[in-house]
């Protein structure tokens, strides 16, 4: 029989950023990783720490979203000191396209509306054509305008996942692979978790996405989420002309372009469809004439993890305490936050954060998991 402090229930960028959180809090921690039958929504990811928009309905997320955002510079370097693999964190700001006056209006309105809600300190300017091309001078397209954001960064969300893997296991982590967690029950001073192998561990960290659903009301707890499939395209390399990401195109750090921002209710089919496809790089070649006559190298799609409103849901069992889930569709995002503030809650220190409680799957109105 295995023991463990912590068991991390996933290892995805979600897992792994509360593994790592708590392991440099001096706690032995296991993670718990599915292998290559999962979904795998870290391995599709965009790549975005993006601020702008989050958090329109519901302020907090907005709180929360920021101050990710600003422990991200000292997230990245810490890591990179740790493990020698560059994050290639960029931080000049991000540009949200916008194709028609409509949807330029929509976005300003909302960013407005948040400015208002943290009284003014809220930073994001409307651009016009003109203004844009001040900034990306390929960008001739016919849009409307962009909106920038200056607290808006974008990564290599794969070198992400390396180095939080590779710091966690230098460290003294234990990952256990190839095996998905089929049961947990609670018991006394802690729970038992079988993987093909039995598990004991003070304290439990549900992370494992869209498979939390099932495994959360093992431990009295409840993850109403569902897929969002996301479809991307990446194309060969190309001179260096995007130094500001947005949510449609960004060029990463090896000169290839990143096209994507579809969004579809396509349940757990995560194939890619030539109609869904076709859309995206029509967008982005719109925006940028440039893209026109560059080749696509590969595409794919992902399951991204969705609550009902969108916002993350971090929850400790009131039935069973000790048992936690944590779960987002901003992996990349809240990364630094997951792993420098709530891993500390998770750890049982006060973070001082009080909004952190927004997040409970109760604003939902849910029934108490048995």
């Amino acid at each position: 029989m295995g023991r463990t402090e912590f068991a991390i229930v996933g290892g995805g960028l979600v897992g792994m950023s509360v593994a790592w959180g708590l392991q440099r809090q001096g706690r032995q921690v296991t993670v718990f990783d599915e292998g290559d039958l999962a979904f795998r929504a870290a391995r599709g990811n965009f790549g975005l720490v993006w601020v702008q928009g989050k958090g329109v309905r519901m302020p907090d997320y907005a709180r929360w979203t920021r101050l990710s955002a600003s422990l991200w510079p000292g997230f990245a370097d810490e890591l990179e000191g740790a493990t020698g693999v560059s994050l290639q964190l960029s931080g000049l700001g991000g540009l949200d396209f916008c194709l028609t006056e409509g949807e330029l209006d929509d976005s300003a309105l909302a960013l407005q509306g948040l400015r208002e809600a943290f009284g003014g300190d809220y930073p994001f300017e409307r651009l016009n054509p003109d203004d844009v091309r001040k900034l990306v001078p390929e960008a001739r397209g016919d849009f409307a305008g962009a909106i920038f954001g200056p607290e808006d960064r974008h990564c290599n969300p794969l070198n992400l996942l390396r180095a939080l893997a590779q710091a966690f296991v230098e460290g003294g982590g234990r990952m256990e692979c190839g095996g998905a967690i089929r049961g947990i029950r609670p018991e006394k001073g802690g729970f038992m978790l079988d993987n093909g192998r039995r598990w004991q561990a003070w304290r439990v960290v549900l992370c494992a996405g869209l498979g939390n659903a099932a495994l959360a009301p093992m431990v009295g707890l409840d993850a109403p989420v569902r897929p969002n499939r996301g479809q991307l395209l990446i194309t060969e390399q190309v001179r260096p002309f995007l130094a500001y990401p947005s949510v449609h195109v960004r060029q990463t750090g090896d000169g290839t372009l990143q096209i994507g921002a579809s969004q579809e209710e396509a349940g757990f089919d995560d194939t890619t469809s030539p109609g869904v496809i076709g859309q995206v790089a029509a967008r982005a070649a719109r925006i940028f004439p440039i893209l026109e006559n560059v080749r696509v190298v590969r595409s794919w799609s992902a399951l991204r993890v969705m609550s009902p409103d969108g916002h993350p849901v971090y929850d400790e069992s009131a039935a069973h305490p000790g048992a936690f889930v944590v779960t987002c569709h901003s992996g990349v995002t809240l990364a630094a936050a997951h792993a420098l503030v709530l891993a500390r809650r998770i750890a049982g220190d006060d973070t001082g954060i009080p909004y952190l409680e927004s997040f409970s799957a109760r604003r939902y109105g849910l029934p108490q998991a048995g």
